[in-house]
């Protein structure tokens, strides 16, 4: 029991983009402190800048990877990440939130690396499935996103099937089979914005199943097995940076099948306008985020926009934070997008 103790253990948070890692990051982080105990987050972003790490608290700490991706160029920064953690807050959790970009077995090897120093248990890997997302891209049982979503699912210890509010009976039914099919041993839960009534496992004794992915200081490899001998085959990853000639403030990055386009505000927008442009967003592009300060009302939001649904909250940052939008999508029209937005930026310029 002793040994277990000085174990830390590692949740790490899958899933792809939209699904809801960061609502579940949440609830995982008020069911710890209000224990009485202290968590400590780290969070990996495609893009430039971490906008969901403004909805983590102060308390936490929480370190930052970004313009990367830790199951590939990242990797070994991951462990450094988890060292230094430990090191400088002695925390009693760590969860890592990976971006929906990355294979959560390859992110395992960056965990080795702090495995070999700190000793660390690896307690679960959580992938939360977006229900509706699933069954549209099942209907034709291809491309890259759909094996990717289907890797995320195999590995996982716990499936967190969300937003089932928004699927009818029959079809969470074949949701659920999809599932299973794809992982036959994980717990699967359906939830709706990630909430859950028993948290009690996230204590409880690792079981047969987590404990393969059980990582010591003696490990030096990362476990490769899955679902009796079953591999988790990584999804290759390649990296290609693009620089536009806007004020230095728009960066692209191309992450395989993945884009993600940053554009920094040079002032207020219309929130009304900036409200039709999410809602005229191509299908392509299916995650948005960031701070926007809206003209009409002088107030900054943090905005989240995933598969055509956008939701604002009203924020009030503690010290420097830019006003900034992250695009996500496959292959969209770059140039289309840039173009929107400055219009967005133009027109209020004239109106003012």
């Amino acid at each position: 029991m002793k040994i277990r103790e000085q174990n830390i253990p590692i949740h790490l948070l899958s899933g792809f983009l939209g699904s809801g890692k960061t609502t579940l990051l949440r609830r995982l982080l008020d069911y710890y402190t209000a224990q009485g105990k202290k968590p400590a987050v780290i969070m990996n972003e495609l893009g430039d800048i971490n906008l969901d790490g403004q909805l983590v608290g102060d308390e936490v700490p929480m370190a930052e990877m970004l313009s990367g991706c830790i199951c590939c160029t990242m990797r070994g920064d991951l462990g450094m990440e988890i060292s230094a953690l430990i090191n400088d807050h002695q925390p009693d959790v760590i969860f890592i939130e990976s971006t929906g970009a990355a294979n959560p077995m390859e992110t395992l090897d960056g965990v080795t690396e702090a495995a070999m120093y700190k000793a660390i248990d690896l307690r679960s890997v959580i992938t939360v499935v977006d229900g509706p997302e699933l069954l549209e891209r099942s209907k034709n049982g291809k491309g890259r996103t759909f094996k990717l979503m289907g890797e995320q699912i195999r590995c996982a210890t716990i499936l967190l099937l969300n937003k089932a509010d928004k699927l009818e009976p029959d079809q969470l039914v074949e949701a659920q089979q999809q599932l299973r099919e794809l992982n036959a041993h994980a717990e699967i839960i359906a939830t709706v914005r990630c909430a859950i009534d028993d948290w009690s496992w996230l204590d409880a004794e690792a079981d047969s199943h987590s404990r393969q992915h059980s990582l010591k200081k003696t490990d030096h490899a990362s476990p490769h097995t899955h679902n009796e001998g079953e591999a988790c085959t990584a999804v290759d990853c390649t990296h290609d940076h693009h620089h536009r000639d806007h004020d230095e403030t728009v960066h692209h990055h191309s992450h395989d099948h993945v884009m993600v386009v940053t554009h920094y505000w040079r002032g207020p927008v219309s929130s009304e306008a900036f409200e039709l442009l999410l809602q005229k967003l191509p299908a392509n592009i299916y995650r948005a985020k960031g701070i926007v300060t809206f003209a009409d009302t002088r107030s900054r939001f943090l905005f989240q926009y995933a598969f055509k649904e956008s939701d604002f909250m009203r924020i009030e940052p503690q010290g420097h934070v830019n006003d900034v939008a992250v695009f996500i999508g496959e292959h969209f029209n770059k140039d289309w997008l840039l173009s929107e937005l400055e219009l967005l930026e133009q027109t209020e310029n004239i109106d003012n």
